[in-house]
């Protein structure tokens, strides 16, 4: 049971992943091409601006979900590997 946890865990971090990526382009995307208002800044830059940040943080979060799901398998791997040099 704990390992279909952690393999659906490993699928929602893959959709999460996907689901921030749209979500940054869409913001963007909005921040690039709405119109103008004298309290928010429009165009081009402030939406590269945006897309750079999106992009950075989205790396920043998978990172570490990735990371702590490889360590999950590094340290199952190391356990399933002593368990098999017990005599």
């Amino acid at each position: 049971m704990r390992d279909f946890f952690i393999n659906a865990f490993e699928k929602l971090v893959g959709v999460i992943i996907v689901l921030m990526l749209l979500f940054v382009i869409v913001a963007a995307g909005f921040v690039a091409f709405a119109p103008a208002t004298p309290d928010q800044p429009t165009g081009i830059l402030p939406g590269l601006a945006v897309l750079i940040g999106g992009l950075v943080y989205v790396v920043f979060v998978g990172g570490a979900l990735y990371l702590g799901l490889g360590i999950y398998q590094n340290t199952k791997r190391m356990a399933d590997a002593m368990d098999q040099r017990q005599p």
